[in-house]
């Protein structure tokens, strides 16, 4: 779900979120697999698996899921982590990709588009996403 901001396209929600990158490291520790699959799809493990600081990339898109489910404006109620996906072209910024209840839930809300973006330090990993569109009642 990646489109151009349109000039008639307002703000429905924004969402933000930080986390620990050791919570994440420990949570992988812990559950390896498990803890991944239950949290990213298998394209994101795919990319975040080739990169050198991979728990800072899973850590990065944790806080992402986290920011575009607040900017949908559900959290986590009604959906699950694996229905919001971190895309990644080889250029450009990061985009979002929504799957069942969280794409059904945009739609009802009349989001068109999600931008989002995503930050770590040694420490933390943040992210910050908008949605726009025309809203519900469009």
């Amino acid at each position: 779900m990646v489109q151009e901001y349109k000039r008639d396209d307002s703000i429905i929600g924004v969402g933000t979120d930080i986390i620990e990158i050791d919570r994440v490291k420990l949570a992988v520790e812990r559950s390896g697999s498990r803890f991944l699959e239950r949290v990213y799809t298998s394209a994101e493990i795919a990319y975040c698996e080739a990169r050198r600081d991979r728990i800072s990339c899973y850590a990065a898109r944790f806080a992402a899921k986290e920011a575009v489910l607040k900017a949908i404006g559900s959290g986590l109620s009604g959906c699950r982590w694996v229905e919001v996906e971190v895309s990644r072209s080889r250029e450009g910024p990061p985009g979002v990709l929504l799957h069942g209840a969280a794409a059904a839930l945009a739609a009802k809300r009349g989001i068109g588009s999600l931008h989002i973006t995503l930050s770590h330090s040694r420490e933390f990993a943040v992210a910050f996403a908008v949605a726009t569109g025309r809203g519900a009642n469009a």
